[in-house]
């Protein structure tokens, strides 16, 4: 029947509509069409529809709509003229259900009636699209829950629902180039640069509120990481409505599943893997929002192919499986729907960077991460702390269990291992671990309830299987090949009806998906293990290259041919595939990791020999070569680690620790040096290099100079050709590095000009030193350049590089603009007046800058006025250092009238300057105002006891400063006194220094006194203060009941023998002081005998310095006899 016709007998309710040949229904009666009936039920159907028809409604839809409402009389002429004079569609559509329920029932039974009828996508949409989301919301979770992965029961602070994605700016040069765990051994699984971190909630929304939702998002992350846990987890989130309520369809893939495929379309595919969409051109059209996900692009068969594939825009048409992936990210099939691809990185920077809108990566564990995994899964019988005391000591492993797959595998064994009775001790090598995983396998297939099958025969069973597992592994690997089908399985003779807990259900996985069944291995290492272990029993009685699996190939016999013929194909592997496999081939030539294979392999008789072969041979292939240390001759060194021939290794560790590198880095300890870098934390945290490289060696270490965090290259006579190279390390997307050193060099301008184009482009340096270097003016502006640009580095240290008042006008324009710099050092630069008055304008507006260090910079008072005038309006500034800067009273009246002002400053250095009495009675009125300043430094000033009173007196009010530094200031006894009854009211002062100054034994009684009463002071310095044995026994009666003083400097006094006794009665009683200087003091040998007595009695101190007091040898040993015996945590300077 015509539309026409089945609405206008609809209108006329005495019309009948022929429903079949040989029955009708009467619209009249009372259980009469299915019209009346919803009406009846449910008479705000199109209120009920408004939202979707919101969201569906396309423009032609609408026009549609109206011309026949306006045929039918549901809507007037008038309404029509209305809705289409809005400008916006939803505005449209808003008024259309708005007139049309206003018009009462007859209205919208008309607009119903329309849609019902329509065979349009909006109206098939409109009717069916919330029963036909739940259903398919219904078949997904049935689907996925099935699927827990052991993720889920994880601890709950480290699973998927507590963790985030890390957005990152594309791929970095070895996520493209290198070996899963070579990413991670070179970052010790640290967190890369990232601009962000993003939960799967924000996972398809836009960044901004003016950028657009991404359509093909891509999520990279290294084989266990847990790519497919978070597909999985996100489809049980959507499918329980929790996120992503706006994308009608989620439609995830195991790319995998898709290799059995040779040509399909896009809606054919569909359908295959959700057979309950019946329409699946409903779900691809557009009209809704769908997101496609293909879960692991890198076990996809077909290579990705951008460039050549052919066009393909019909989602009806049926291409070639990887010409419809290519052309799905592309947007040439189904443009308008979202794509979400998982991929580990290598293959991910295939796809060209233009198709990608949005990278995320998946970060590993942390070695917190790792310490709470263990506590939560292992805590019973102190397995935890006994896996994690294992793994600190061997970095390696450590390493490993960054890879949460990994972790699990890791963990595992060792606690297998523990709970063993055999008393074998924990593997050091990640050969000896996955051999000891593998017989722990093949141990659990072991049937229970009856008697134990000796090992020997439980282990012959299996034999076959490990061979045949091992060649499909070796040539799986070989093809980067990593799932596999019941066919393959059949193919190298793998029986699947494995029994249940033998090796083959332990070492393969199973998953059975929508379009297939696929097996893989539980990780990509225990597919290089097995690799290997088939190539070390094959190589033994192969005649031909085992490389060569259906090709002939020249005779290769023995098993050395084939070693190095293993070697030559991981050398010339550009990606690295093989590496791991190398890594576990040698090490199976450790008798350590045979052992727990005993019966599993059969180890030749000359097992020993062999190793020293490989031994020669690698230690061959290390000193051959030349250029670049490349991450394939660092994979040599771990070759030579899981061999267990570590002395090399060893030897360079310890050079490095002690910083003597100093003309060894050959090649050999270059290569070895890289493998440090890798697996040390304490290597890459601090490599200190100074004094021991070239240009040569730079050269050969820069790419594993990349992953360091702290760099020290002092005292390297640099110049300018090596900034060129260390500029494009920092420059490279993968550099690591945190702290740079390059003090004590000669560098120039040129040099300045490479480091600079690198910081404009680096993203992680924070802390650059170029003290004494040749750098000039003309080089800081350069540097300068690039920091107004630079967004990362937070402290630069220009000292001592004559870059005068031209550079500090640069640096000036800096601080302007610059909002991320903290520490500017800019000591001994002769800046002069001029360049203080530059950086003191550019002060009175930065708000970032906390350190400051002008020191030896001629600035005078006109300077330091200038800087006084900053200090009124800066409150950020936290520290300022002027000395040996010739300032006199003048400068200092203007820095204590700002001081008054100014509410952030708590260090202040006026060492070595011309500042006298008036400017310390300025001073004391500051600081009686003044409460934030905690640090003031006026040593070797020319206060005199006048200006020392005077501060003194502030002090008594003073509540902020807790470290005043007097030394070298002509202050006697009176002064002092005025000190020590400032620290009878005072609480806060925590350190009074005033070496140098001739307060004599009365100002020692003085200070003494105080301290019986005072409880803040920590730290006392009276070195060379002519205090003899008076003095020394007052401050000893003070330290019989003082509970605070921690540091005591009695250096260059004359304390005698009685004074040491004195001193030595009060330690066995004093239980505050930690350390304790009696330099140069005339104590004697009978003194030591005293001080060794107190040391018996007293557990406090952990320093004691006795240097200069003619001693001799019987009393230096009877004070080491008296620290061997009760005071071992005590430090003796003797």
């Amino acid at each position: 029947m015509e539309s026409k016709a089945l609405y206008d007998s609809i209108l006329d309710r005495s019309k009948r509509i022929t429903w079949q040949d040989d029955c009708y229904v009467d619209l009249q009666s009372a259980s009469g069409s299915a019209a009346s009936r919803a009406e009846s039920e449910d008479p705000d159907w199109v209120q009920k529809h408004h939202d979707l028809l919101q969201r569906f409604c396309t423009a032609s839809f609408l026009e549609v709509a109206l011309a026949h409402l306006g045929k039918v009389d549901a809507v007037s002429s008038a309404d029509e003229t209305k809705i289409r004079g809005a400008t916006r569609l939803h505005e449209q559509v808003n008024m259309l259900t708005t007139i049309v329920t206003g018009n009462g029932a007859q209205s919208s039974d008309a607009l119903r009636a329309f849609i019902e009828a329509s065979d349009s996508q909006v109206a098939q949409l409109v009717v069916n699209h919330d029963a036909m989301v739940k259903e398919h919301k219904e078949v997904l979770l049935r689907r996925y829950e099935q699927i827990r992965d052991r993720d889920s029961v994880s601890c709950p602070k480290l699973n998927v629902c507590s963790r985030t994605l890390l957005l990152v700016d594309g791929l970095s040069d070895i996520q493209q180039k290198e070996h899963d765990l070579m990413q991670v051994g070179a970052t010790r699984g640290r967190r890369r640069n990232h601009l962000r971190q993003l939960g799967l909630t924000k996972l398809l929304e836009p960044l901004t509120r003016v950028s657009l939702p991404p359509r093909v998002s891509l999520t990279v992350g290294v084989a266990g990481i847990g790519k497919t846990t978070w597909v999985r987890h996100f489809v049980r989130q959507w499918s329980q409505g929790v996120i992503c309520a706006d994308v009608s369809f989620v439609l995830p893939f195991a790319v995998c599943e898709l290799n059995p495929v040779e040509k399909v379309s896009a809606e054919k595919l569909v359908k295959l893997a959700f057979p309950h969409i019946t329409d699946p051109g409903v779900v691809l059209s557009g009209s809704c929002r769908t997101l496609l996900i293909l879960d692991g692009l890198d076990e996809f068969r077909c290579t990705a192919n951008f460039s050549d594939a052919a066009p393909c825009c019909d989602p009806k048409k049926e291409v070639a499986i990887d010409d419809l992936v290519t052309n799905i990210i592309r947007g040439n099939l189904l443009p308008d729907a979202a794509v979400w691809v998982t991929c580990r990185p290598g293959v991910a920077s295939l796809i060209p960077g233009g198709l990608v809108d949005r990278v995320t990566e998946i970060p590993g564990f942390s070695p917190q991460d790792i310490r709470l995994f263990l506590d939560h899964h292992f805590s019973e019988r102190d397995f935890a702390s006994k896996m994690w005391a294992h793994l600190e000591s061997h970095k390696i492993l450590m390493v490993m269990c960054y890879i949460p797959s990994v972790c699990w595998i890791v963990a595992d064994t060792l606690v297998y291992i523990m709970q063993s009775e055999t008393g074998e001790s924990l593997p050091r090598t990640c050969t000896e671990l996955y051999a000891h995983f593998c017989s722990m396998k093949a141990e659990a297939g072991e049937p229970r309830g009856r008697e134990p099958v000796k090992m020997e025969q439980l282990h012959g069973s299996n034999r076959k299987l490990l061979g045949n597992l091992g060649r499909l592994a070796f040539y799986g690997l070989l093809k980067h090949k990593y799932t596999f089908s019941e066919q393959d399985l059949r193919a190298y003779g793998i029986d699947l009806l494995l029994g249940q807990g033998s090796l083959g259900t332990g070492v393969l996985v199973r998953e059975e998906l929508a379009l297939c069944t696929t097996y893989r291995f539980t990780h990509l290492t225990v597919q290089e293990f097995l690799a290997a272990t088939f190539y070390h029993i094959s190589s033994k009685r192969a005649i031909f290259d085992l490389f060569s699996e259906s090709t002939v190939s020249w005779p290769k016999i023995g098993f050395q041919n084939h070693f190095r013929s293993a070697f030559q194909h991981s050398q010339q592997a550009e990606d690295g595939h093989l590496d791991v496999f190398v890594r576990f081939l040698t090490g199976l030539l450790s008798p350590p990791a045979l052992k727990p294979l005993a019966g599993l392999l059969a180890a030749g008789k000359d097992e020993g020999n062999q190793k020293a072969f490989a031994a020669g041979f690698l230690q061959g292939l290390l000193v051959s070569g030349g250029g670049a240390v490349s991450l394939r001759a660092v994979n040599l060194a771990y070759c030579l680690h899981e061999l267990q021939h570590a002395e090399l290794l060893r030897s360079v560790e310890e050079d490095l620790q002690l910083g003597s590198l100093a003309g060894k880095l050959t090649r050999a300890h270059c290569v070895v040096l890289g493998y440090l870098l890798h697996v040390s934390p304490e290597c890459s945290e601090q490599t200190n290099l100074t004094g021991s490289l070239n240009y040569a060696t730079v050269k050969s270490l820069l790419p594993q100079l990349l992953y360091c965090s702290c760099l020290r290259l002092e005292n390297n006579h640099f110049k300018d050709d090596v900034m060129e190279l260390l500029g494009s390390l920092l420059s490279a997307k993968d550099c690591h590095i945190q702290k740079m050193s390059l003090a004590e060099n000669a560098i120039g301008n040129k040099g300045a000009k490479a480091l600079s184009r690198a910081l404009l482009v680096n993203r992680t340096l924070t802390s650059l030193n170029l003290r004494n270097n040749n750098i000039g003016s003309k080089g800081t502006k350069f540097l300068a350049g690039a920091l107004k640009m630079n967004q990362v580095l937070v402290s630069i240290n220009f000292q001592n590089n004559a870059i005068e008042e031209e550079g500090a006008q640069a640096l000036a324009e800096v601080l302007h603009c610059n909002r991320k710099l903290v520490s500017l050092n800019l000591r001994k630069n002769t800046i002069g007046a001029g360049g203080a008055r530059r950086i003191a304008d550019a002060l009175k507006t930065n708000r970032t800058l906390r350190k400051l260090i002008l020191c030896s910079n001629q600035l005078g008072d006109k300077g330091t006025v200038a800087l006084a005038e900053a200090l009124a309006v800066n409150h950020t500034l936290l520290s300022l250092q002027l000395q040996s800067n010739s300032i006199s009273n003048k400068g200092m009246t203007a820095l204590t009238k700002a001081l008054r002002l100014n509410r952030g400053l708590v260090s202040l250095n006026l060492r070595e300057n011309s500042i006298g009495v008036e400017g310390a009675k300025n001073m004391a009125h500051a600081l009686q105002e003044n409460h934030c300043l905690q640090e003031l430094d006026l040593t070797a000033n020319l206060l005199h006891d006048e200006g020392v009173q005077a501060i003194a007196g502030a002090i008594k009010f003073n509540r902020g400063l807790t470290s005043l530094h007097l030394q070298w200031n002509f202050i006697k006894a009176s002064a002092t006194k005025a000190l020590a009854h400032a620290l009878l009211c005072n609480g806060t002062m925590q350190l009074l220094d005033l070496q140098e100054n001739a307060i004599g034994n009365e100002g020692v009684i003085f200070l003494a006194e105080a301290l019986k009463t005072n409880d803040s002071l920590r730290t006392l310095c009276l070195q060379g203060v002519s205090a003899s044995t008076s003095g020394a026994i007052a401050m000893a009666e003070a330290l019989a009941t003082n509970g605070t003083l921690q540091t005591l400097d009695l250096r260059g006094n004359t304390v005698g023998m009685e004074g040491a006794k004195a001193l030595a009665n009060a330690l066995k009683s004093n239980r505050s002081l930690k350390s304790l200087n009696l330099q140069e003091n005339s104590l004697g040998m009978d003194g030591a005998i005293f001080i060794a007595t107190a040391l018996k009695g007293n557990h406090q101190l952990t320093y004691i310095n006795l240097q200069g007091n003619g001693i001799g040898e019987s009393g230096a040993k009877v004070i080491s006899d008296a620290i061997r015996a009760s005071a071992t945590g005590c430090v003796v300077d003797i």
